[in-house]
């Protein structure tokens, strides 16, 4: 079923120049590390603050946020340094004490986003609220979650809307907390083109001194905006130490961004790109045209097997095709990460295919 987004502009309400971003502690710890780390954040053009009130954590035992207790911190912030200021909500009692003490802007996080049930509880208590409400992408690289949350939060009237790319769990090893798997929020912006993604690199690399990278990826990939957490000695924060960068820190890295243009009006520029594109879909089309001559042949090795009645799968020759396709790939400067996930989806198309012929076999007889 399609659905239509109409998001309102993001400058609308959350101003910036060439880039948003939202900066703060992981959590309100005591208000004087809340008010010192906003007030050295005061001069770094950013956009809003932000701070975790309530943290869900993965296991009891860990501080998880001091609740109600810290919203008046924010109201003191608020005063001292004129920027809006946002939290994450995970129950519709956290939204109703948002509302009272003035927080500007909701997140939703990716615990939260898993459970359909969690979302709709929150959309309800958000109904008739004129309040912005940025949605994480859940933990597991599921953007049918993510979509579904979206919508649930936007058809309760809520046009101020934002996603937020954390990253996403993962069982295989990478140097990242939560590897970003670019494609997943590639294709979330295919589909809502008008949806503003912000990206948290403080979640997806789990350590400070890969955040400028993974922000400047963001951005080269023209997301709208940054969250990176940030505090006054974050060594010493009481939740995700490793993860977060002091203000000077920040700043330094703010000043190093690189903003590209999406467009630009430089007609030798332009007639350049028009023709490398064309020659790209001319070897798209080829590339497609010997996909469709392997995808025959496969059928051909199913009617062989169906006729000598071989099974379907075969362990070792798989294993010979995904051990040597990466090499082939890697002395032609390609990835072998990229051409390991292509094959494995044309694994499974090939399955597909003799699996096919073998039904059709069956249904004759």
């Amino acid at each position: 079923m399609e659905f239509e987004l109409n998001c309102t502009p993001l400058s609308t309400w959350l101003p910036h120049k060439d880039v948003a971003i939202i900066a703060g502690p992981c959590s309100a710890e005591t208000e004087e590390q809340l008010i010192a780390t906003c007030l050295q954040l005061k001069n770094l053009n950013i956009s809003a603050l932000r701070a975790g009130i309530w943290k869900p954590r993965t296991r009891p035992g860990n501080f998880e946020g001091h609740g109600e207790i810290a919203l008046p911190w924010i109201q003191t912030v608020k005063k001292e340094v004129n920027l809006p200021f946002a939290i994450e909500v995970a129950t519709p009692q956290h939204i109703e004490l948002a509302l009272k003490y003035g927080v500007d802007i909701l997140w939703i996080g990716a615990r939260t986003t898993v459970n359909p049930f969690n979302v709709q509880d929150l959309a309800d208590a958000l109904r008739g609220v004129d309040i912005p409400v940025m949605i994480k992408n859940p933990v597991n690289p599921d953007l049918a979650l993510w979509l579904g949350a979206i919508e649930r939060i936007h058809k309760v009237g809520i046009n101020k809307i934002a996603a937020i790319h954390r990253g996403f769990s993962s069982l295989q090893e990478s140097k990242y907390r939560n590897p970003p798997t670019w494609q997943i929020p590639l294709e979330l912006k295919r589909i809502f083109p008008q949806l503003p993604i912000i990206c948290d690199p403080s979640h997806i690399t789990g350590v400070r001194n890969l955040v400028a990278q993974v922000s400047q990826k963001a951005l080269d990939l023209n997301y709208e905006g940054l969250m990176i957490e940030t505090h006054i000695t974050p060594d010493k924060a009481w939740s995700d130490a490793k993860q977060q960068v002091n203000p000077e820190e920040l700043g330094e890295m703010i000043a190093g961004f690189q903003i590209r243009k999406q467009k630009t009006d430089d007609v030798e520029f332009n007639n350049h790109l028009e023709q490398l594109r064309k020659q790209i879909d001319e070897i798209d089309r080829e590339l497609i045209e010997v996909f469709a001559t392997r995808m025959k042949l496969v059928e051909q090795i199913g009617d062989y097997k169906k006729d000598n009645n071989i099974s379907i799968f075969q362990l070792d020759r798989w294993n010979e095709i995904f051990r040597t396709r990466p090499i082939w790939a890697e002395k032609m400067g390609l990835s072998k990460d990229l051409i390991q996930e292509i094959y494995k989806l044309i694994h499974v198309e090939s399955i597909r295919k003799q699996t096919e012929v073998m039904t059709k076999s069956t249904e004759k007889v």
